[in-house]
Formats: structure tokens, sequence, C-alpha cells
């Protein structure tokens, strides 16, 4: 199951605000690529995902030569949380993978108050 991190209830969560940003066709390839998280999970592997550090993964899409990222890490065995999305050039920056780290904490701690699920 996918949920999005956010900052404050009832606030739209960073990923969802970053997806509005993009071009449609970048967005519809970023939405293609959560959906086949959201139904493989952990078993989502390179090139589409990959481990960053300290739990945090990475989803990935790419549209005419621009790379986005999709950061996340697992809560249990089947939730998937979505903190936020970038635009990478080489590496993914350690300041993002800092704040989804960051992120991940304050959920862990009150996963209620953090959780926003899409509707369907």
């Amino acid at each position: 199951m996918l949920s999005f991190f956010q900052e404050v209830k009832g606030k739209t969560p960073p990923l969802i605000e970053w997806l509005d940003e993009l071009p449609q066709k970048a967005r519809i390839k970023c939405l293609v690529r959560l959906k086949r998280l959201e139904d493989l999970g952990h078993e989502l592997r390179r090139p589409e995902a990959d481990f960053l550090r300290d739990g945090i993964y990475e989803v990935r899409a790419s549209y005419q030569g621009i790379h986005y990222r999709m950061l996340y890490f697992f809560h249990g065995r089947a939730a998937v949380v979505l903190t936020h999305g970038i635009v990478k050039e080489r590496e993914v920056p350690t300041i993002e993978i800092d704040k989804a780290i960051r992120a991940k904490k304050s959920f862990e701690g009150d996963p209620g108050a953090h959780t926003c699920r899409p509707a369907r």
C-alpha cells in the first residue's frame, strides 16, 4: 500500500506538490513507476528502484533525458511511504537523503499524524 508522508495533518504531501509541478508526460511516467512500486513493493529492483542508505530508497523515472527520483521508505512489510521527489543530475544529493531520513523518523514517531493515503 502506498502512503504519502505529510509534515502536518491536512497539508498537501511534498511528493504530490512536486508531481503537480511536473510536465504532464513526466508526471505520467512517474505515476507509472509509483504503480509498479505499489504492485511490487520490496520486489521492485534496478533499474526502476534502488537502495540509497539508512532505509531510504529511490524509485526512478526518466523523460527526455531528465531523471526524476521519488524517495521512499518501507513501514512494516507492506506499506511504502513516499517522502518527496527531485530532479537528479548525477547522484541523489546527501541533503535529499537526509531530508527523507528525517521524514522517516517523524513518521515512525507518529504514523497517524504523518500519513496521507491517495484517494482511489
